[in-house]
């Protein structure tokens, strides 16, 4: 069944999405590792290697997006002005992680990536080709970066039990600033997805779900389940 577009619905096609895969979306935004940061009962041991793990994903993660602004290149000059911002985040991104890595005693020349890792690269490096569309990738990465806003902004709110230590992770992810960051990556994924055809509605939603799944995987892999 073709979905309905925009206009149809009373909302984006981003919105259907959430909707009919609310459950997932749950399971990625709401995981135990989150919510044991929210409750303070967080093992600081899972934190840890959270931390290391992220290191390596972010700095996969520069390509992928530079691949991204390259496709936005071609698409829309207001796009790419959204995505720079982001870009010119990711430096700093990399140092905080670094100054975390010597807070809590990690060295990160000695961390290998773990296979729920690994994979989640893969699907990095996937997205990159050229042959790409720039739908699928700007729907993807919205993904990624919504994930992580709905899951440490949920670590911010009244009445949560964040450790003062790990604040700053929260903040850094969940504050204000980054989620309208995530509302214009959501507005532009929307805008591409409703003028989309069939088969690239289908191989975005295929990605969006990926994403999902590798988000699971990833705050499973903290927790120490592989």
């Amino acid at each position: 069944m073709a979905i309905k577009k925009e206009e149809e619905v009373g909302g984006g096609i981003l919105e259907t999405w959430l909707d009919k895969h609310s459950s997932m979306y749950n399971k990625a935004t709401k995981h135990p590792f989150i919510l044991s940061i929210r409750d303070g009962t967080v093992d600081l041991s899972s934190f840890k290697r959270w931390l290391g793990q992220d290191y390596l994903f972010v700095r996969e993660f520069v390509p992928f997006l530079a691949s991204l602004l390259l496709k936005a290149c071609k698409e829309s000059d207001g796009d790419m002005e959204i995505l720079l911002g982001g870009m010119a985040s990711l430096n700093d991104e990399i140092s905080w992680f670094k100054k975390e890595a010597f807070k809590w005693n990690i060295l990160l020349s000695t961390i290998a990536p773990q296979n729920p890792n690994k994979d989640y690269c893969r699907l990095l490096e996937s997205l990159t080709s050229p042959e790409v569309n720039y739908t699928v990738a700007i729907t993807a990465f919205w993904a990624i970066e919504a994930v992580y806003q709905e899951s440490f902004s949920l670590c911010l709110r009244s009445g949560s039990n964040t450790p003062a230590e790990l604040m700053d992770t929260c903040q850094r992810w969940g504050n204000d600033g980054f989620g309208q960051y995530c509302c214009s990556l959501r507005t532009i994924a929307n805008r591409n997805l409703l003028n989309a055809p069939e088969d690239v509605l289908r191989m975005a939603e295929e990605a969006f779900l990926h994403v999902l799944e590798l988000e699971v995987r990833f705050w499973n892999m903290s927790l120490g389940e592989m």
